[in-house]
C-alpha cells in the first residue's frame, strides 16, 4: 500500500510541476516578438504538456483509483474530505484542459491573451494543490 501512495505522490508532483511551469511558459511566449522564440516556446510547451504533465496526470489518477480499490471505496463513501478532494481534482482536470486549449492557441498563432492573464492563471494550481494536500492530510470533514 505504501508503494501505491509513493507512486501516487511522485506522479502528482510531476503533474503539478507541469501545471506550475506551463502557464509561466505562456507568460514568456505571450511577451515574445520574434519567430525563433515563438517556435522554441511551441516546442517547449508541447513537450511539457504531452511528455510530462499529461502522463503525470494519468498516472496520478491511476494510482489514486488503485488506492481507492485497495482501501475499499465503500469505507470512504461518507468521507467528506475525500469528496471535497475529488471535487478539487475535477477542477484541476478542467484547468489542465484549459492549459491544452491555450497550448492550441499558441500552436496556431491565435493567442489573444496578454502575459498578465497567464500570470494570474499561473497562480490557480497553487490553490488547488494547497486544498488537496490539506484535505488529504488533515481530513477536516
Amino acid at each position: 500500500m505504501l508503494w501505491l501512495k509513493a507512486l501516487h505522490l511522485i506522479f502528482m508532483v510531476t503533474w503539478f510541476a507541469g501545471l506550475f511551469y506551463l502557464p509561466r511558459l505562456y507568460v514568456y511566449h505571450a511577451i515574445s516578438n520574434d519567430a525563433i522564440s515563438n517556435e522554441r516556446f511551441k516546442v517547449m510547451e508541447r513537450k511539457l504538456f504531452f511528455g510530462i504533465m499529461t502522463p503525470g496526470m494519468i498516472a496520478t489518477f491511476l494510482f489514486g483509483v488503485w488506492m481507492l480499490v485497495v482501501y475499499d471505496w465503500t469505507a470512504y463513501a461518507t468521507a467528506g474530505w475525500l469528496h471535497a478532494k475529488l471535487a478539487l481534482l475535477v477542477l484541476t482536470l478542467v484547468y489542465h484542459y484549459f492549459c491544452y486549449l491555450w497550448l492550441l492557441d499558441f500552436k496556431y498563432d491565435r493567442n489573444r491573451r496578454s502575459h498578465v492573464f497567464y500570470r494570474w492563471m499561473n497562480e490557480v494550481p497553487v490553490l488547488f494543490l494547497v486544498g488537496i494536500i490539506i484535505l488529504a492530510v488533515v481530513k477536516p470533514f
